[in-house]
């Protein structure tokens, strides 16, 4: 089942909350929601689960208009953050709570409805847990007996409210994990509202970047993260220094370096611009390499297990700028990179936006 979104707009007062939005998401896809808080993201979920009404646009469940309808009429799968189970109610009476208060014109039969329960119970993998109740349950079980509950009424699209916010960060990553796996067997159509980027990196088929109410970027995981549109997709998306530069013919000075940008954005010469490099995508020496080698002093090195970080201070001006290595690439070196050591960023990849100001 393909979702339409054409031109949405949803104003609470006089605040936008949603301001034009279009997006079209294939059938079988999952698509992942992110940007700060106020960006607009739970609304636009809530619209399609016909929770909120609009107030112009038009959104469409294949051929069907869904714009006016009730979520009752919509079929929609709904998984929410903190799991919404009926506390009275045993696994098996949870999940199959949608197909129970179906019209009796559509309910399956009491066997069908059994064995689709433990048809799901077994795809989420909680097999053998259907006569407990939820609250002799872990968080995460919990939340897969959500998720069972809203695929077992088989809806036409899956909607998921932060379903993970509540769980630590072990059990986070492993249901994130499980939930791509899951939706690579079951092929349903999907969107996904969370605060944890990479979270959204992880599990989607495509990301959707908001900001105040208006879509900044549609694209792959790789696509936002390594070519992100704008100044706020490449701020809001992972770790990035922002270096303050000027504009040169076929480049950018950055201090005494010359470096060019990835995405060929230019700009008049002498135009004073932020250029932008991911803390990875930097190189730490001891000496000058070439051109594109920036001096600075080591002002913290912390090692994390694999990884070794960096924050250094530029020497040509008050601004720092942080590097992330692979622990076994300085491993040799570490004794000349602690605080106080003079040394070069080699800025290998550099964005440039079109919007600096």
């Amino acid at each position: 089942m393909n979702i339409q979104i054409e031109h949405l707009h949803k104003s609470f007062g006089k605040f936008p909350a949603l301001h034009d939005v279009s997006l079209n998401i294939a059938s079988g896809e999952l698509v992942a929601l992110i940007g700060p808080s106020g960006s607009g993201k739970t609304t636009l979920l809530r619209m399609l689960a016909g929770l909120l009404p609009a107030d112009s646009g038009r959104i469409r469940f294949g051929e069907r208009d869904v714009t006016n309808l009730g979520t009752e009429d919509r079929n929609v799968g709904l998984v929410f953050q903190h799991y919404a189970l009926f506390p009275n109610m045993r696994v098996e009476g949870n999940v199959s709570f949608g197909l129970r208060v179906r019209p009796r014109a559509t309910r399956p039969s009491r066997d069908e409805i059994r064995k689709r329960v433990q048809d799901w119970l077994k795809v989420v993998q909680l097999e053998g847990l259907e006569k407990r109740y939820p609250s002799q349950l872990s968080g995460g079980q919990r939340q897969r007996v959500g998720l069972a509950r809203a695929l077992a009424a088989e809806p036409d699209v899956l909607l998921l409210d932060e379903p993970f916010g509540a769980l630590d960060a072990l059990v986070r990553k492993d249901l994130r994990r499980w939930l791509r796996e899951l939706h690579d067997k079951v092929k349903l159509t999907g969107v996904i509202v969370t605060h944890d980027q990479e979270e959204a990196l992880e599990v989607a088929d495509r990301v959707v970047v908001l900001r105040g109410g208006v879509v900044q970027q549609v694209g792959t995981p790789w696509e936002v993260y390594e070519e992100p549109a704008n100044r706020f997709v490449c701020e809001f998306l992972g770790e990035v220094n922002a270096l303050s530069a000027e504009a040169e013919d076929g480049g950018f000075r950055v201090g005494p370096a010359f470096v060019v940008s990835s995405n060929g954005h230019r700009f008049a010469k002498g135009r004073p611009v932020t250029v932008y490099a991911r803390p990875h995508e930097i190189e730490l020496c001891v000496e000058p390499k070439d051109a594109i080698s920036l001096p600075c002093t080591v002002e913290r090195t912390q090692l994390a297990g694999p990884t070794a970080r960096f924050q250094l201070k530029r020497d040509d001006r008050d601004e720092t700028l942080d590097v992330t290595l692979p622990h076994r690439d300085v491993s040799e070196q570490l004794a000349k990179l602690q605080p106080g050591a003079k040394v070069y960023a080699a800025l290998r990849r550099v964005r440039s936006f079109a919007d600096d100001t």
